[in-house]
Formats: C-alpha cells, sequence, structure tokens
C-alpha cells in the first residue's frame, strides 16, 4: 500500500474509531431502557415477543432501503441486537 493510500486508510479509521465511541453511548441508553421495559414484565415469557421483533425488522429494513444502505447488513445487526438483549432479559430476569 502506498504512504498516500496508508494515511487515508488512518484517517478513516480514526472516523471509524469515532464513530464507535457513539454507538457504545447509544448502546449504554438502549441497555438503560431495556432495563426498564425487563423490571415491567411479570412472566419470563414476556421477553420474547415475536410480533414486536417482525416489526422492527420490517421497519429497519424500509428505513435501510430509504436511507440507501444495504437491508442485509441491518437486519444482520438488529437481530443480533435484538437476540443479545433477549439473552440479557433472561439472565437479568427477576420473578416477582
Amino acid at each position: 500500500m502506498s504512504p498516500l493510500k496508508r494515511k487515508k486508510l488512518n484517517k478513516i479509521r480514526l472516523q471509524l474509531d469515532k464513530l464507535d465511541n457513539l454507538l457504545i453511548k447509544i448502546i449504554k441508553k438502549r441497555t438503560n431502557l431495556v432495563k426498564k421495559v425487563l423490571a415491567l414484565k411479570e412472566n419470563r415469557n414476556q421477553i420474547i415477543d415475536k410480533k414486536r421483533i417482525n416489526l422492527i425488522l420490517k421497519n429497519i429494513k424500509k428505513k435501510s432501503l430509504k436511507n440507501n444502505i444495504d437491508p442485509k447488513i441491518t437486519n444482520r445487526i438488529w437481530k443480533n441486537m435484538i437476540w443479545s438483549y433477549i439473552d440479557f432479559e433472561k439472565r437479568n430476569f427477576k420473578k416477582k
């Protein structure tokens, strides 16, 4: 790789690192909201809401297409995030 391309690559990577830092802050906020949702759930079987999951994924696909983003990327990201939070809820569910 030429020195010029290396310099451009490093600059882009710095931008990616800044975005990653913002994503971490957003994930923290999302986690706090999920904790509030979990506190309202009375039964373990309320953790997975398939209708809501399908609605979320459908909306993400629409928004992705509207914003010219490959919907396969966003679908995979959101599915992983949803299932990660489902796992989080299962681990943190406390029966009342």
